[in-house]
């Protein structure tokens, strides 16, 4: 059955598509691996799913594949979908919005535990000390993107409940709990250091630059990277995002609940972190197990 779902697909790209042999060689190539791939699964074409598809390409960068072969074999799976949706032969396209395994394999790394307590010992001393503290704090403890770090409103932050309201990517909003400890750090930044950066003048932001304006995503970026020259990191701020993100997930966190806290909208996009804490998982366990 399966044999001739391929063999069905191949003659539609060859008479409806125009397709060379040579391409359909490589379609059928692909598709015979996938196949192989679902028979350990007990699966099929019609029955696989999208976690099938995402542990796939994970088995095949394990495999040492390279990014443009994994993505070359992607586009066969999700052209078949596409057909086997089209023909009747299922009502769900299981490739749908899953990421290009080009952007899967570039993630910045994250860094330690230790590394982000050596980069808060780094933020002390100067005037706006208290302000960039507070927000690599929020970053860190919320996995907020750069652009939201910066466009977060007073009124966005709930400190009876604890919980900080974040306007998204395309304008989805989401809600993130908030630590004590980043609640006490919050006041006491508006109590004192905001206000005294304000001069008397108002704004709806909650992070102020030097002269009572809105911080920049750019002047934020210099200051990060300052205080982290400091403490001998080579890191950006989606780095923290990402170390939010795999801190969680190394702690036991569940996948579904850091999808939440990060915004994304397919759960596909959070399963990279599962691959980042596993490899380091193996990384530590060849370091440290004498039978490693």
């Amino acid at each position: 059955m399966e044999n001739d779902l391929i063999e069905d697909f191949l003659t539609y790209l060859s008479v409806q598509r125009g397709r060379s042999n040579n391409t359909l060689m490589s379609y059928e190539f692909d598709l015979k691996k996938f196949q192989q791939f679902l028979i350990k699964r007990r699966k099929t074409f019609k029955s696989f799913n999208k976690n099938d598809v995402i542990d796939y390409m994970t088995e095949l960068k394990e495999k040492g594949y390279t990014v443009s072969t994994i993505s070359r074999m992607i586009s066969t799976i999700r052209s078949l979908c596409r057909w086997l949706v089209l023909e009747g032969h299922r009502n769900d396209d299981p490739s749908e919005n899953i990421q290009n395994p080009r952007g899967w394999f570039r993630l910045p790394k994250a860094i330690t535990v230790e590394e982000m307590k050596r980069l808060f010992e780094t933020i002390k001393g100067g005037r706006l000390a208290e302000r960039d503290f507070t927000m690599v704090e929020l970053m860190y403890a919320c996995g907020l993107r750069v652009s939201e770090l910066v466009n977060l409103k007073v009124e966005d932050i709930n400190f009876e409940i604890g919980f900080l309201r974040i306007t998204g990517k395309g304008g989805k909003e989401r809600i993130v709990p908030i630590s004590e400890q980043t609640i006490i750090r919050l006041k006491n930044y508006i109590k004192q250091l905001r206000i005294n950066l304000l001069k008397g003048r108002e704004s709806p932001y909650l992070f102020i630059s030097n002269r009572g304006n809105a911080l920049t995503r750019q002047r934020f970026w210099q200051t990060l990277k300052k205080y982290a020259r400091q403490a001998g990191l080579k890191i950006s701020p989606h780095v923290i995002r990402h170390s939010f993100a795999t801190h969680l997930l190394e702690g036991g966190a569940d996948l579904r609940a850091v999808q939440k806290m990060l915004g994304h909208s397919d759960i596909s996009t959070t399963q990279i972190y599962t691959r980042v804490t596993s490899d380091r998982l193996k990384r530590m366990y060849e370091k440290y197990h004498p039978r490693a």
